[in-house]
């Protein structure tokens, strides 16, 4: 992959940005989230204010009652979906906006970091391919993120759950989701200051909006970077199986290359149908990047890989460049990967051919 610099004027942060040619995003201090009983509106702000202020940071703070109101008291008619950390609902705030709306299940100290984290740096950071974070609530115990609402799901529905409601993606689809999602994370890696590592980028976390445009989403468990060149970060490994970078999940070593790695383990389930790791599968066939991987660079056997349901929408000469970029996506060796910056401009000459009439868009 050919190195090029170029950063996508379309993704800013909202806090100060420095005049340098990176315009790298400047963070705030992190925010306390440590709630005062005796405020009688027990949202973030602790001390004599008796009631919580309408924003923070670019996002607005909701009670706790808003937000029943919202979800009709949470009820099971609105739940989206169930993950480890809590459930998400579909509500319709206030003012009319359709919103996806995240209650966090109460135990764990994870839970409260990954809420902390996600408020930190969706207050701030501005992209069109990062779900955006519309506000919060920190009443009392409670915990509950608001979201943007992307109403075609997730990735992983729609590769792997096709049904009436998720309906199987084309070539040109998966082209362009793709790209969305490696401007996404190039974004977090490039133009965020100190760096942000997403640690959990799967199919599971990536939203589609009503034109089946893909956002990143689901920050819980990012962690700031280093700023120096292959910059590292010594921590504890958490993610999802399949995903995680061998340096990663065998050492506990933290890069952006890490999230390239996962980023290669995405590209391969758009180019397969496949998912990372499948004991049904007969034997040397369970884990995705180890028998994608000498299939990626063999011509002969580049087509047997790819998702019956893609077949002849493409031509051989796509095909090739995609396999190619998704085979350095997951080297085992994290200095072979490439930065995401270039993962975005090989990509773009690709949907450009798919989507000519709308081009402009992907300058």
């Amino acid at each position: 992959l050919k190195s090029a610099r170029k950063h996508d004027d379309s993704c800013i942060g909202s806090g100060s940005i420095n005049n340098s040619t990176s315009s790298r995003f400047i963070a705030h201090t992190t925010v306390s989230l440590n709630c005062s009983p005796d405020v009688k509106a027990r949202c973030l702000y602790g001390g004599s204010i008796r009631t919580p202020p309408s924003r923070y940071g670019g996002v607005q703070v909701f009670t706790y009652k808003e937000l029943e109101l919202a979800t009709d008291k949470f009820s099971e008619a609105n739940v989206i979906s169930n993950g480890g950390l809590g459930v998400m609902y579909k509500g319709v705030l206030a003012d009319g906006t359709m919103a996806a709306i995240k209650r966090l299940h109460r135990d764990g100290k994870q839970g409260e970091r990954g809420f902390r984290m996600e408020v930190d740096l969706l207050s701030r950071l501005s992209c069109p391919y990062l779900l955006k974070l519309l506000g919060y609530c920190a009443d009392q115990h409670h915990r509950i993120l608001i979201y943007e609402f992307m109403p075609n799901g997730n990735l992983q529905q729609h590769l792997h759950h096709p049904s009436n409601q998720h309906r199987p993606l084309d070539w040109r689809n998966r082209l362009i989701m793709a790209l969305d999602c490696a401007r996404g994370l190039e974004f977090l890696h490039e133009h965020a200051s100190p760096t942000v590592i997403h640690r959990d980028f799967t199919c599971s976390n990536i939203l589609l909006d009503e034109n089946l445009r893909a956002k990143v989403s689901n920050f819980g468990l990012a962690k700031m970077g280093s700023d120096k060149i292959n910059g590292q970060v010594l921590t504890r490994v958490l993610g999802t199986t399949g995903y995680l970078a061998p340096e990663y999940a065998s050492k506990g070593k933290l890069t952006t290359k890490s999230d390239v790695y996962s980023y290669g383990v995405v590209l391969l389930q758009l180019l397969t149908g496949r998912v990372p790791v499948d004991i049904k599968r007969p034997p040397g066939e369970h884990v995705l990047v180890s028998w994608a991987l000498p299939r990626l660079t063999n011509r002969e056997k580049i087509d047997e890989m790819v998702d019956p349901a893609i077949q002849g929408q493409y031509s051989k000469k796509d095909l090739i460049q995609v396999a190619a970029i998704a085979a350095i996506c997951v080297q085992p060796e994290a200095d072979y990967r490439p930065l995401m910056v270039d993962v975005v401009q090989s990509l773009i000459p690709l949907v450009k051919n798919f989507n000519s009439s709308a081009s402009t868009r992907f300058h």
